[in-house]
């Protein structure tokens, strides 16, 4: 099988220099460019179309959100993870909203990266491994009480589809989704797969944001006493 071809983009020479490192000495990844801006991202990935584009958010002339725009409307194939740190949290969701296939936080360990990458590129989606909970928790909050109906654009699901989006949209993995809702991990992903068909979504991240959207869940004002 061919190797998984990453285009990485950051305006940090070092920044990209460790992640080829990282990437090239596994066996089925291949890193086939470097961007140091939105913009050269964008223009390498229409040269090149790699599977995963990492994508960092702050990058001088094109930020990271705007790029994934463009990347996902005339790349659709080319797929887009976005590297945050933990001070840029109320740029999480814009990311997402943006078509990216999930996020990665620069301090988390380098096993956490190629396994995001694989997953990607076999179109799965990086919703919120064990190393970012914390932004997204701090992000997220939690489901909201004061709705005791779905808003009118979720009414196409079941109470148990509902449930389950909820957890999903705080960054819940199937399993445990499973153990806070008391169902088995493959029922888990039977109504993870029917929420997808019946609003046409790529993946669970576009999910999250259905459920931001909808107001099914609400951010969260982040304190200065949140830890980090």
């Amino acid at each position: 099988m061919r190797p998984i071809r990453v285009l990485l983009a950051d305006d940090q020479p070092m920044i990209r220099t460790g992640f080829r490192l990282i990437l090239e000495a596994e066996g089925d990844i291949e890193v086939v460019a470097e961007a140091s801006d939105g913009q050269e991202a964008v223009t390498e990935t229409e040269r090149l179309s790699p599977d995963v584009v990492l994508m960092d958010i702050r990058m001088p002339n094109m930020d990271g959100v705007e790029a994934t725009e463009l990347i996902v409307r005339n790349n659709p194939s080319s797929r887009v993870i976005i590297l945050t740190t933990f001070d840029l949290d109320a740029h999480v969701v814009d990311a997402l909203r943006s078509g990216a296939s999930g996020f990665l936080v620069k301090d988390g360990p380098a096993d956490s990266l190629v396994e995001a990458i694989r997953m990607v590129a076999t179109g799965d989606a990086v919703l919120a491994p064990r190393v970012t909970r914390r932004l997204l928790d701090r992000f997220a909050g939690m489901p909201s009480q004061t709705t005791p109906s779905p808003p009118p654009r979720l009414d196409a699901l079941t109470a148990r589809e509902l449930d389950v989006l909820r957890t999903l949209a705080r960054g819940l993995s199937n399993a445990e989704i499973g153990r806070e809702l008391g169902i088995g991990e493959t029922t888990v992903k039977t109504h993870v797969a029917h929420i997808l068909e019946k609003y046409h979504l790529r993946d669970r991240v576009q999910a999250v944001v259905l459920a931001y959207d909808c107001g099914l869940v609400a951010p969260r004002t982040s304190s200065s006493n949140d830890a980090v």
